[in-house]
């Protein structure tokens, strides 16, 4: 009989170390490590790990306070030092009293029991498993950041932290990742005592990674400081160590690398995985067994694809789970990072205009548009695995959906605010195969040039029918929302590249001027527009009489353009998501049951999508789309707005 692995499984390791049945049993908690000895002097040994941490706050690189990240409570040292001295007395008492050895399973049984009472106790005090006080640090009936507490040198001097990308010779980490750090560094947002670490299998020396990510580093528009200086410091605190994804052996001589740089400060570690999805356990086993801080706090950041449907996105989140608590795991969607995507919310909830507006009763539909001017260029078997869909719509799309749609949160907190999202999702109906449109691009020549398919693309499959475009309707069945179709629309290889939310409003009931717009009512339809990329901008179409001695109407834009308002280079989405992460802010990442939520609406459609083996319609690269996107538009009465004159 064969026997099934589970994909969290590796033939190389177990949960346990094999210690654990030696000379000695090292027990990992979620956020320290207990080595027991055969001697009866392991309690020290725990107090000697878990530091009490005094009131502080983290200084910048230029020694002014750093409001972002979150204070450590002062509470957290008197917790740790009774939970941790309440531990050693149950488990001394209970070898005396039973006489079990320390590497016996009734033994280790017994300490994961404990560790479990320790997380109630903690959870009932207050104190957050990853370290961090769970009492909100900002005050939120005036949005303020609270004014920083005066501290001493030594205390000033107390944590590090240390940034670990993984996967550093990847496109996405040379691209986006250290150009974000090298940002944050130049704003003075990181800590004072930080490091770098690059991790992949690539054989590197510290010069070569610095070498390899000195080109792709910018400064900003407003330069203070010269330029040159500022990216010569930054890379003196990149280092690298090269080794495989899955040894916790490699991983073990980073965290010696770590230790060496943090010099016996209270050392904070970030993992940002910049990998491939299949080997995401294998990097966090591998970590958080070796790596993690043994007192601070250890936080992986994680890429998407969160898997290909609920199975595997539910699979991997239980795998990671198995090494990581929920709030340790920041699932990052750069999106949710992006300007305009947080200006969405405080548009709405801070100007009495919009609010009254948001519903059924004024809005008719709602669009989210994506589309980018080129194919998939080197990216096709990744690409051919997922999709459009998968890559674009199940996550960017739909998280954009769910906080345009959600109810007003209590506050801004993270868990208020993502609550409300997973609301919305649980509020749509699955969507329908009927509902879908799917395409795919195919090569032709313009202007004397020649523009390849999809299926042109060597890693690609000559008869792939992965869609490169794709419509949908989805609806929300709830009070706020029931009946207004939220239509989304994504494809690459098309006339322009553009991401944008286009909120439709309502005619209006017996319009006076009905007779200067002709049969065509939408032409007098009022509509706002979110531009997120390219060129920012917030805009309004309103009706509007041209100056003159006769009544003619005209469609013209109360216009927001952000380039022109604000002249300060606009943050990349990666610097505000990283530095959150750094903060300890969740509310920009993905709760695993938001996770579950999103999938619950897209599996079934895409199951039987790919089942029935739907050939998607084929669309001239450059061109605006399959014909068959405006034919589901029409279905609901509805117009694609981007698809206007004065929107090409």
């Amino acid at each position: 009989m064969a026997t099934h692995f589970s994909p969290c499984s590796s033939s190389s390791t177990n949960f346990l170390p094999s210690s654990c049945f030696k000379n000695e049993t090292t027990v990992l908690f979620s956020r320290f490590a207990v080595t027991v000895p055969r001697k009866s002097t392991w309690v020290t040994q725990i107090h000697s790990r878990i530091q009490g941490r005094k009131h502080f706050r983290i200084k910048s690189s230029n020694g002014h306070p750093l409001n972002a990240v979150s204070l450590q409570d002062g509470v957290m040292s008197l917790s740790e030092e009774f939970l941790s001295t309440l531990i050693g007395h149950i488990v001394m008492t209970f070898q005396k009293v039973v006489h079990v050895d320390y590497t016996s399973n009734v033994y280790i049984s017994l300490l994961f029991s404990v560790h479990s009472f320790i997380l109630m106790l903690r959870r009932d005090f207050g104190i957050g498993l990853d370290g961090s006080p769970t009492a909100k640090e900002h005050d939120k009936s005036q949005g303020k950041e609270k004014p920083a507490i005066p501290i001493s040198e030594a205390e000033k001097e107390e944590s590090t932290l240390s940034i670990t990308v993984v996967g550093a010779s990847g496109d996405l980490a040379k691209k986006k990742i250290f150009p974000a750090l090298f940002a944050l560094f130049y704003e003075d947002w990181l800590p004072e005592n930080f490091t770098v670490f690059g991790y992949a299998r690539t054989k590197l020396t510290d010069e070569e990674l610095r070498n390899m990510i000195s080109g792709t580093l910018t400064c900003r528009i407003d330069r203070r400081e010269n330029c040159e200086d500022k990216m010569d410091q930054f890379l003196k605190r990149c280092f690298y160590h090269a080794g495989q994804y899955d040894s916790e052996g490699d991983f073990s001589e980073l965290d010696s690398k770590l230790k060496e740089k943090e010099a016996g400060k209270v050392s904070n570690r970030l993992f940002y995985l910049s990998i491939p999805p299949n080997i995401f356990v294998d990097v966090v086993r591998s970590a958080s067994l070796r790596a993690s801080s043994l007192n601070g706090w250890t936080r992986v950041i994680v890429e998407k694809p969160f898997g290909r449907d609920s199975e595997s996105s539910g699979e991997l989140t239980r795998c990671l789970k198995q090494y990581l608590t929920e709030d340790q795991i920041f699932r990052i969607d750069h999106y949710l990072g992006k300007e305009l995507v947080e200006n969405l919310s405080v548009l709405r909830f801070s100007n009495l205009v919009f609010e009254p507006l948001w519903s059924r009763d004024y809005i008719r539909n709602v669009q989210l548009i994506f589309s980018e001017d080129f194919g998939t260029e080197g990216r096709g078997g990744y690409f051919d695995n997922y999709g459009i869909i998968r890559d674009i719509m199940q996550n960017h799309l739909l998280q954009i959906l769910a906080l345009f749609a959600m109810e007003t949160p209590v506050s801004l907190d993270a868990e208020d605010v993502r609550n409300e999202k997973v609301k919305v999702l649980r509020s749509m109906k699955p969507l329908q195969l009927e509902d879908v449109i799917v395409g795919q691009y195919k090569g032709h020549s313009k202007s004397g040039r020649s523009y390849p398919a999809y299926t042109d693309d060597p890693t690609v499959p000559k008869d792939s029918r992965t869609p490169t475009f794709a419509a949908a309707a989805l609806f929300i069945n709830n009070a706020r929302w029931d009946g207004v179709p939220f239509l989304m629309k994504a494809g690459k290889a098309l006339h322009t590249r553009r991401a944008e939310v286009r909120v439709q409003f309502r005619h209006v009931p017996g319009n006076l001027y009905k007779r200067n717009f002709g049969t065509d009512l939408d032409k007098a339809t009022n509509e706002l527009v979110l531009r997120v990329q390219p060129d920012e901008a917030i805009y309004l179409k309103i009706n509007n009489k041209v100056p003159g001695l006769g009544m003619r109407l005209d469609r013209s834009d109360l216009n927001l353009l952000y380039s022109a308002r604000y002249p300060r280079e606009i943050p990349d989405a990666y610097e505000r998501l990283l530095l959150d992460a750094i903060a300890g802010e969740r509310r920009l990442f993905i709760r695993s049951d938001e996770l579950d939520a999103a999938w619950a609406l897209f599996t079934p459609m895409l199951k039987e999508l790919e089942q029935k083996k739907i050939v998607p319609e084929l669309y001239p690269h450059g061109s605006r789309g399959p014909v068959g996107a405006h034919y589901l538009a029409a279905k609901y009465n509805v117009r694609w707005g981007d698809l206007s004159s004065d929107d090409s």
